[in-house]
This record gives structure tokens, C-alpha cells and sequence, in this order.
């Protein structure tokens, strides 16, 4: 019997594993094997947990909405009550006492409808609808965010790809020159501290191809972690044949200031939010008016104490009430008033937030514009450092294959070459992101074709 137990454990645990595989890759089936940039916004969108609790929070406005609503409407509220007594009562006849049971029942039907109360009941229904259309604004602001990070988080991994590109070649000549130099040691034509030289540069080569290496996973977990993909994924971008330079011209700040005013859903948001005050407002001043309230009721019974039978009973017990009650606030400790006011100071908060908003966009678009200009005379810098820097590696390439150099003078210039690249690369991809983040706040979306 124990070993039965033990087998029995021991395929449970052998067992584990696999169901917890299963269960991963069920969760990984859906996912694509590479990720445009297209596809990385859609899932975000789609399944970022920030945005779908502000789509919670629509939801929670359109039941809002519905309840608004149905206050313009009667109530209507069923009773029942089924009860049975049972009592001693003194029997002035025979004397003593005598034990009495009884069984009732009640039945009622109560309604009440609000008339008039000042415009709240409308006053909340708009208000209602407000917030749901500032909140939809919400939801697309928060995507907005995403997308440029996710943008700026999947272009970082193809500038570090193409870093690699570039230095894997130089990687690719350096051991080329390394083996030429062999030759060229054994035959004696360049002494011991040239070719220890070259054996250096293949070492440090070899080292910057693996920090560029380290550079694109860190990068693609920035981006794995945005989209927050499970921890056993493994994420890969598709690389494009070509990614686009940044346009040398791009529209004037002014235009670009008054698109994003009209069509950022953030400015969106706040001007809703003062149409919310104003309508908290209204809801307040309904408070300081009457209001008038119909209701109604029906009721009747039944006991089985009286001789009558029980249609018979229902119908004698059969009662109607029909009724209208005005309420006027008199005196309610200041507690309208202070509402009224509070509604005020609300409003002027609202335009402040507005205000606030704007100029918070205005200041976003005017530093992306710097960005796009400082990015733009960086490239053009950068260009013109890598061709000259180039000319002269290659150079210095053919006379150290002569002899014309040591490969201390050749090493020099290949690390200004480097150097030159790698900010070339960094400035193109700056400028590309510069402008797709300009290019964003006027409603362009964003692409890397």
C-alpha cells in the first residue's frame, strides 16, 4: 500500500511540470512570432491593464448613464405581509380565559414619481453623459502615452540592431587585418607592438559587438515590459529593409500648437470637465428649489376573524391613496448655499485645469519642435563627421596594408571612424524619432516606413 502512495506522488510531480508548460503555452499561443511596430501598438492597446481599467471606468459611466435616466421614471414597490397570532383573552360569558388564533395577510402596491425638482434629474443625465465622453478622452490619452513609448522603446532596439550591423563589419576587418598582420610579423615587416596592436583592436571589436549585443536585449525587454508580455515570451521585432530618414522640412510650430489644441484628446478631457462643473453647478441650485413629488399606493386584506370570504375581504379591504407633496427649503443650515458655492469654486478649478493643460501641450509641442530641429542639424553634423572619418579610415587602411603607417596611427583613426558612426546611427534614429513625436501631437500616426 505505501508503495502505491509513493508511485502515486511521484507521477504527480512528474506530472507538474508539464501542466504549468501547457498552461504557458496557452497563454503564448496567440502572440506573433516577430512584432511590427503596428503590431506592438495594436496588442497595447488591446491589452495594456492601465488602459483597459480607464475602459473599466466608461463602463461604470454608461451604468451611471442608465441610472440618470431612469429617475425620470415612477417607482414601484410590492408588499406582502402573511402573519398569525395566537393570544389569551378573558371570556366575559363563561369566565377564565380562552386561547384565540388568528391568521392575516396584506397585500400593497406603492409608487412615486418625482415632478419636478429644479432640472436635477436632467442636470445629472447630462452630467453623466459628460463624464463618459471625458473619460473616453481619458482612455485615449493614456493610449497616446503608450504609443510613444512603445515607439521610442522599438526604435532604440533597431539603432542598437544597426549598431551591431556596422560593428560586426569592423569586427569583419579588423580580423582580416589581424591575419595580415600575422603574415606580415612572422616575415618581420612590422615589429611586435604593431601586431599586438591589431590583436587589441579585435579584442576591443569584439567587445563592442557584445555590448551593442547587450544593448538590444536590454532594449527589448523595455519594450517586452510595455507590453507587458509574459516573462517566458521571447520577443523579436521584424527589421525593415530601410528606415526612414526624418524629413528635412516639417511644419511650422504655430500650426502644429493649434492642431494639437483642437484634436488631443487631453484638451478634450478638461474642457468636458468644465461642462461637468457647470452641470454640478445646476444640481446644486436644484437644491435650493422646490420639488414636487406624486405617489400613490394600493392596498388591501384579509383575516380569517371576520365572517366574509376572502375575494369578499379583498374587495371590502380594498384601499387607494393618490397624492402630490411640494417641498420647499426653507432653512437647511446653509447646506444649499454652500453647495452653490462649492460648485462655483469648482468651475474656476476646471478652467484653471484647462489652462493648465493647454499650456502643458504647448510646451510638449514647442520642446518636440526644438527636438526635431537640434535632432536635424545633428544628422546633417553627424553625416558629414562619418564621410570624413570614413575617407580617412580607408585610407589609413591602405597605407597600413603598405606599410606607409604603424598601427598605432591606423588604430586612431579607425576609433574616430567608430566614433563617428556610432553618432551618426544615434543621430539618425534621434532625428526619426524626433519628428515621429512632432508629427504625433498633430494626429499623424506612427509608422517607421
Amino acid at each position: 500500500m505505501a508503495q502505491k502512495i509513493v508511485r502515486a506522488l511521484l507521477f504527480c510531480c512528474y506530472c507538474l511540470p508539464f501542466s504549468g508548460n501547457a498552461q504557458t503555452d496557452t497563454t503564448l499561443a496567440g502572440l506573433p512570432q516577430t512584432w511590427t511596430l503596428q503590431q506592438c501598438i495594436d496588442y497595447a492597446k488591446q491589452h495594456n491593464i492601465e488602459v483597459n481599467t480607464l475602459r473599466l471606468a466608461e463602463k461604470t459611466d454608461q451604468q451611471n448613464i442608465l441610472l440618470a435616466r431612469a429617475a425620470k421614471y415612477p417607482n414601484l414597490t410590492g408588499a406582502t405581509t402573511q402573519s398569525f397570532t395566537n393570544s389569551q383573552n378573558a371570556n366575559p360569558v363563561i369566565g377564565g380565559f380562552q386561547t384565540q388564533s388568528s391568521f392575516a395577510s396584506n397585500y400593497s402596491l406603492n409608487s412615486s414619481v418625482t415632478i419636478y425638482n429644479g432640472g436635477y434629474i436632467n442636470n445629472n443625465i447630462k452630467q453623466s453623459e459628460a463624464q463618459w465622453k471625458a473619460d473616453q478622452f481619458n482612455t485615449a490619452a493614456m493610449e497616446n502615452s503608450i504609443i510613444l513609448q512603445i515607439t521610442q522603446a522599438y526604435l532604440s532596439i533597431l539603432l542598437a540592431k544597426e549598431n551591431i550591423i556596422y560593428l560586426q563589419d569592423l569586427l569583419s576587418t579588423s580580423q582580416a587585418q589581424l591575419k595580415q598582420g600575422a603574415i606580415q610579423y612572422k616575415a618581420g615587416s612590422i615589429s611586435r607592438l604593431n601586431f599586438v596592436g591589431l590583436e587589441s583592436q579585435v579584442a576591443t571589436d569584439q567587445y563592442n559587438v557584445t555590448t551593442a549585443r547587450n544593448t538590444v536585449r536590454q532594449n527589448t525587454l523595455v519594450l517586452k515590459q510595455l507590453l507587458q508580455l509574459p516573462s517566458g515570451y521571447e520577443l523579436q521585432i521584424i527589421q525593415p529593409d530601410t528606415v526612414a530618414t526624418a524629413p528635412k522640412v516639417v511644419e511650422t510650430l504655430d500650426a502644429v500648437q493649434q492642431q494639437a489644441h483642437d484634436t488631443r484628446p487631453e484638451i478634450k478631457n478638461s474642457q468636458l470637465g468644465i461642462d461637468i462643473a457647470n452641470y454640478s453647478l445646476e444640481k446644486a441650485r436644484a437644491g435650493l428649489r422646490p420639488t414636487l413629488t406624486g405617489s400613490g399606493a394600493l392596498s388591501t386584506g384579509y383575516s380569517d376573524n371576520q365572517s366574509s370570504a376572502y375575494i369578499q375581504q379583498l374587495d371590502n379591504n380594498f384601499y387607494q391613496r393618490i397624492g402630490i407633496t411640494l417641498s420647499i427649503p426653507i432653512f437647511n443650515n446653509r447646506i444649499g448655499r454652500t453647495n452653490v458655492e462649492n460648485a462655483k469654486i469648482a468651475i474656476d478649478q476646471a478652467k484653471l485645469n484647462l489652462k493648465n493643460t493647454e499650456t502643458t501641450l504647448s510646451q510638449q509641442v514647442e520642446q518636440a519642435y526644438i527636438n526635431v530641429l537640434n535632432a536635424q542639424a545633428q544628422y546633417d553634423a553627424a553625416v558629414t563627421q562619418l564621410n570624413t572619418n570614413r575617407e580617412t579610415y580607408q585610407i589609413s587602411g591602405e597605407q597600413l596594408r603598405l606599410g606607409a603607417i604603424t598601427s598605432v596611427d591606423y588604430l586612431l583613426q579607425k576609433n574616430l571612424y567608430i566614433q563617428a558612426l556610432q553618432q551618426y546611427i544615434q543621430a539618425k534614429y534621434n532625428a526619426l524619432i524626433g519628428v515621429k513625436v512632432y508629427d504625433f501631437y498633430k494626429g499623424t500616426p506612427v509608422t517607421i516606413d
